[in-house]
């Protein structure tokens, strides 16, 4: 039967068809990122890197196609034993990266089932020589335990481990509590420390100022006493000058001098009479003769003193004019032992 089909027709359409076949099987795209293994009758030959390769059709094939870029896997919870024999649950992730294809694709089956396989292997070995103390507050020694051993297990795979991250340890819930009276329990220990470091401070800076105020005190005294001493010395200075230049008057033959010195005793006698706190009632002399006397002795004195021509007058002023005792009044004799009469 003649369908109409001329032969040449036909041969060209096989050859389109063996062409179109020729180039699908034979020409090869690698997006970025990734990297494919080429084989001839099931042999390794090349690796195919991003871009367009030309492969020879139906004599070489992919093999496999492999990821080139970080990757991470997380791995499973799964329960750990510690050195102290606690139990705790553990759960992390696994960054890694194929740095050989070749290596990765013929040396080891399922890549990722065997990273996370030897991942909890060595998991369980590291925390297991650990105290769960140290399991807790010591991460970053088990992160860092971590990356080494499986980079090393995972060399000869072409793989390399760039981190290992423990997300979660827990512990169980009795546990959980123990801990927690624990730390509640060493909170307060160390409360009661700082406590008493704070009261003993505060006793050695009490006392330290105590020591600094009874210093200064001292100090104080010890200038007190000096200026005293300093003052009395002055004042017993300026004693003897007065007394030697009153010496030095009677000798040049001017008794006015004594008068100074009998005057002052005796204003001094009336001041302490009169500030006595058990006095009330105070006896003057009729007689005032004395003190006038003392005071123009006094006056005498300041004249000579200040260049004036001394007095011709006798040295005792005369007396004053007896006044005649009133009916009623004080003798004289009673009040003589608060001041001196006159012509004694």
């Amino acid at each position: 039967m003649d369908f109409g089909i001329d032969p040449a027709g036909l041969v060209a359409i096989i050859l389109v068809i063996l062409a179109l076949l020729v180039i699908f099987k034979g020409v090869v795209v690698v997006s970025q990122g990734h990297e494919y293994t080429v084989e001839r009758f099931g042999r390794y030959t090349r690796t195919l890197r991003p871009g367009l390769h030309i492969i020879v059709p139906f004599f070489d094939k992919i093999g496999r196609l492999l990821n080139v870029m970080e990757q991470v896997l997380d791995i499973p919870t799964q329960e750990v034993i510690t050195r102290d024999n606690a139990s705790v649950q553990v759960d992390g992730v696994v960054f890694y990266q194929v740095m050989d294809p070749v290596a990765a694709a013929y040396e080891v089956r399922q890549l990722t089932v065997a990273i996370v396989n030897i991942t909890m292997t060595n998991l369980r070995t590291v925390m297991g020589s650990m105290d769960l103390d140290e399991l807790l507050s010591q991460r970053d020694r088990i992160n860092s335990q971590l990356l080494v051993v499986l980079d090393e297990a995972t060399n000869s795979w072409g793989v390399k481990i760039t981190r290992v991250e423990v997300k979660d340890i827990s512990p169980p819930a009795d546990l959980v509590a123990a801990m927690n009276r624990q730390m509640k329990a060493e909170r307060d220990k160390r409360a009661q420390v700082l406590e008493a470091e704070g009261s003993r401070q505060s006793e050695v800076l009490r006392a330290e100022g105590e020591k600094q105020s009874q210093i200064l005190e001292a100090e104080g005294r010890r200038e007190a006493a000096f200026r005293d001493a300093e003052a009395r010395e002055r004042e017993a200075e300026a004693e003897a000058t007065a007394t030697r230049l009153v010496s030095e008057a009677i000798l040049n033959g001017n008794p006015q001098a004594i008068n100074y010195f009998i005057a002052q005793r005796y204003v001094e006698a009336l001041e302490a009479v009169a500030s006595a706190p058990n006095q009330k009632l105070i006896m003057m002399p009729l007689e005032a003769s004395g003190v006038i006397g003392s005071i123009a002795g006094i006056a005498e004195i300041a004249k000579e003193s200040l260049g004036g021509t001394p007095n011709n007058t006798p040295s005792t002023p005369p007396p004053a004019p007896r006044q005649p005792q009133q009916s009623g009044s004080v003798p004289s004799s009673y009040v003589s032992a608060s001041a001196p009469r006159d012509g004694d």
